[in-house]
């Protein structure tokens, strides 16, 4: 069995730490006006930090510059190809066959991985880019197990394969979606998705005996969801998809927060190395219990069992998890008196949970006391103020910097 990399999104510098600390054998992330996230936390000066950190710990990072470009954008992009070629990534993140060959030219040195934007769903398409110069192709979600077993039977032995397990699903064919940008003038190509696929909207069907009169079509008060996908999530399927011999496990969320990817990286990464240890006893009910927990849609398994799946829309819209929230983030430890960092509001009595790296039960435990970070004046509660609000907290075990606690509403 080889070792298969479990690959994590950062939207920031930080969020790429916490994806480490809790697991993840690389990251994927890049630059604002480059990749498909316009609004992630990450300038140049982020990703240099990035993967030097990366590569100090022996860990990797994927650039991404996945945008569809326009000519204007070309002069940036050349810049950044430069940039890469210096500092060495594992990789590069390209759909546009421009900005591919851009990079061969500025960035020789440096490996392409094939984007899921690329729309790769055949033998053919993996022997194509094969053939043009790409490490690793990032396949389709769209595809099915069986389709998949066949391309990883027959692909070059050295191609790497790379299959999206848990995240957003995008109401577009692999993402390549025009909605946002005519709806918003937001362009999901460029980065900038409005995520109008998941606003509500109201239908209104004419009376076939009164043209010009417009009967609505609702599902409840406020319309439906029509576009809207539950998220993918895989973690029963791991054991396939292991056996496959794919080469990496992705996990959607750049804009995602600490608390987001610190749960979900720690439940596959938790689910991986036991399986590997034990595969015989795979249990994936208590992955998913903790996946549930940081959930902000339903879960499908999309088309991977089964091309005729029907389970797939969230036609209800966006549903928060009732019962978590995402509660801080340990600054320091101190066996009395704990610096915690402030998401939600705290207070004494509430039941939070450390999430603890390499285990999958997190440690569950009640607020005693709370002091003022400041003053060390004992309170009875605190609300986020300001960005980097913090409290004190004893802490019935002894925590890491960067540990995350969820609170229990």
């Amino acid at each position: 069995m080889k070792k298969i990399e479990l690959l994590a999104p950062a939207g920031s510098f930080e969020k790429a730490k916490i994806a480490y600390l809790y697991g993840a054998d690389a990251v994927y992330c890049g630059t604002s006006s480059l990749s498909l996230r316009a609004r992630a936390d990450m300038g140049t000066e982020d990703l240099e930090d990035t993967i030097k950190y990366a590569h100090e710990i022996g860990k990797k990072v994927y650039v991404t510059l996945n945008i569809f470009a326009w000519d204007e954008k070309y002069e940036e992009i050349i810049e950044m190809a430069k940039k890469l070629e210096e500092l060495k990534p594992d990789g590069i993140i390209a759909a546009d066959v421009g900005v591919i060959e851009v990079l061969k030219q500025y960035a020789p040195s440096v490996p392409i991985n094939v984007s899921t934007q690329a729309n790769i769903i055949s033998l053919h398409d993996c022997n194509f880019w094969y053939n043009n110069g790409a490490k690793r192709v990032i396949m389709a979600r769209e595809m099915n197990k069986e389709q998949l077993k066949y391309i990883m039977e027959n692909k070059p032995e050295d191609l790497e394969v790379e299959i999206f397990v848990h995240g957003a699903i995008c109401f577009a064919f692999s993402g390549r979606c025009f909605l946002s940008d005519f709806l918003s003038c937001r362009s999901a190509n460029l980065g900038d998705c409005v995520q109008s696929c998941r606003w509500s909207y109201n239908l209104y069907a004419e009376e076939k005996n009164n043209p010009g009169e417009f009967m609505p079509i609702e599902t409840d008060e406020h319309g439906t969801s029509i576009f809207s996908s539950k998220d993918l999530c895989l973690i029963k399927e791991l054991p396939e998809i292991i056996e496959m011999g794919v080469d990496s496990l992705k996990i959607e969320g750049r804009l995602k927060t600490e608390y987001y990817i610190a749960s979900v990286i720690n439940a596959y990464r938790n689910a991986i190395d036991d399986y590997e240890k034990n595969p015989e006893n795979y249990d994936y009910t208590k992955y998913l219990k903790e996946l549930e927990k940081v959930k902000t849609r339903g879960l499908t398994t999309f088309y991977f069992n089964d091309r005729n799946n029907k389970d797939i829309q969230e036609y209800a819209g966006r549903q928060y998890n009732e019962n978590y929230e995402f509660g801080g983030k340990v600054v320091e430890y101190q066996e009395e008196k704990s610096i915690i960092e402030i998401r939600n509001k705290l207070q004494v009595g509430d039941t939070l949970e450390i999430i603890v790296p390499n285990n999958i039960e997190p440690y569950q435990f009640k607020i005693e006391k709370l002091w003022h970070d400041e003053t060390d004046e004992e309170i009875t509660e605190v609300s986020p103020g300001v960005k980097g609000q913090k409290v004190k907290i004893k802490l019935p075990i002894q925590c890491e910097k960067d540990w995350i606690i969820r609170r229990k509403k």
